[in-house]
């Protein structure tokens, strides 16, 4: 288990990587160097769009990648989505800017953002598939866990190079072609992953099934629609969070605070350590009281944090700051800690990584991809304290919690000790509700 977790972990981290690395540039360079015709307002705009064509990219790669690793293995999955986002990251760093090409530089920044979304979303149903259903039911959670702190490692590899270069390049410099390393960084990362996911063995569980899905999307839309859109609905506070915090605050603080880059960075980036770091540790809590009561406390304090957190993100002064976005990542990761377990117990195993990941992905859409377009234009019609972007991110928290309080749980009350039967339920029932 801790070298499938580890692999687990350092392919999430490298996909997150080139995912995120994308999300920082937009909020402080793409919108000049690729839409200059546009006003700054609109630049940033037009760069935020080309971020969110990932995220409508996610479900399409879940479905496509979700196929594979329901038809043929969970493996499989992992390799060929690391290949697929590594390159076209590698590939952005290389697009010529407006002023080389004219308008094909950003339909070629639209096209690889695209391929980036398709594969991280195979990445995540395959990674966190092939921990759980190598891992014991009694421990699940705890070892599930590890492919979700890939998230914040990649944040913080992706954030830690562009501040770097942002700390030590001139603005001429950083603009010119500081800004393009860090994806070029991703080709490195890309075959670092390769090398360990090389040794992984296929998934028990699936090696068990003998009928597998003929055409998995299809059971999933015929037998599991409700499921899909409660989980889709229930995860979009969480994206919408962490968008918030890790993308738009950077474009609306440097823009229109006049906090320095370097200052916005590093309160994030702290934030962030905070949250990897204490993924496992909320994730016993799950194995120990299950999932569902974890993922309603973390939806509430974030229904109650958001006007706090906009408030001293309002100030400019970076402890504050710190402080907000801290108490959105704590409240953040009470939930998508225990998610990696959550979603594949909700499914049954032959259609568990096409359900889980198309459930997963598609909260993607409705949190992550129109948070950071929302919150910009929201902001720019307010004061100094973008209340409505508070607002906008409170309603999404009441939905959310509206879903998470319509799924059940899964998991037993307490964790097994020694001499236990291990307290399996039957893959894809939850132990309280009927999930169909």
């Amino acid at each position: 288990m801790p070298r499938i977790a580890a692999a687990a972990l350092a392919g999430t981290a490298i996909e997150f990587y080139d995912f995120f690395v994308y999300g920082t540039a937009a909020a402080l360079v793409l919108g000049p160097l690729f839409f200059p015709t546009f006003s700054p307002l609109a630049g940033t705009l037009a760069a935020f769009g080309t971020f969110g064509v990932g995220f409508f990219a996610r479900p399409l790669g879940s479905v496509l990648f979700g196929h594979i690793g329901d038809r043929h293995g969970r493996r499989p999955v992992l390799v060929i989505s690391l290949l697929l986002t590594g390159a076209s990251t590698v590939a952005v760093g290389c697009v010529p800017t407006y002023g080389s090409i004219g308008v094909a530089a950003p339909v070629l920044l639209l096209v690889l953002r695209f391929l980036q979304g398709l594969g991280l979303g195979g990445e995540w149903g395959g990674a966190v598939l092939l921990t759980a259903e190598h891992a014991p039911a009694g421990r699940r959670g705890l070892w599930s866990s590890f492919p979700q702190v890939g998230p914040a490692v990649g944040f913080l590899l992706a954030n830690g190079v562009m501040l770097a270069l942002s700390a030590t390049l001139t603005e001429a410099q950083f603009t010119q072609w500081g800004w393009r390393v860090p994806f070029w960084v991703s080709g490195v990362l890309a075959v670092l992953g390769l090398w360990l996911r090389s040794s992984l063995t296929e998934s028990p569980r699936f090696l068990e099934l003998d009928d597998h899905a003929r055409v998995p999307l299809v059971e999933v839309v015929r037998d599991h629609w409700r499921l899909v859109l409660l989980t889709a609905g229930a995860l979009s506070v969480g994206y919408a969070v962490f968008y918030a915090v890790t993308t738009w605050s950077l474009a609306y603080a440097t823009e229109r605070l006049g906090v320095g880059r370097t200052v916005m960075l590093s309160c994030v980036m702290a934030a962030v350590v905070v949250k990897g770091a204490l993924t496992p540790v909320v994730a016993v809590l799950g194995d120990r009281y299950g999932r569902r009561p974890l993922c309603l406390i973390g939806c509430t304090a974030t229904a109650l944090w958001m006007f706090p957190m906009v408030a001293l993100l309002s100030t400019g002064a970076p402890l504050l700051m710190f402080t907000g976005f801290l108490g959105a990542m704590l409240a953040f990761i009470t939930m998508f800690a225990v998610i990696a377990a959550y979603l594949p117990e909700l499914y049954q195993p032959r259609v568990r990584c096409t359900g889980a990941a198309v459930g997963y992905n598609l909260g993607g859409v409705f949190g992550g991809a129109l948070t950071p377009i929302v919150a910009t234009a929201l902001a720019d019609q307010g004061g100094r304290v973008p209340w409505g972007v508070a607002a906008y991110l409170t309603g999404v928290a009441l939905v959310s919690l509206a879903c998470f309080a319509l799924l059940p749980d899964t998991r037993p009350a307490r964790v097994p000790t020694p001499g236990d039967p291990e307290p399996d339920p039957e893959p894809g029932r939850a132990t309280t509700a009927t999930t169909g």
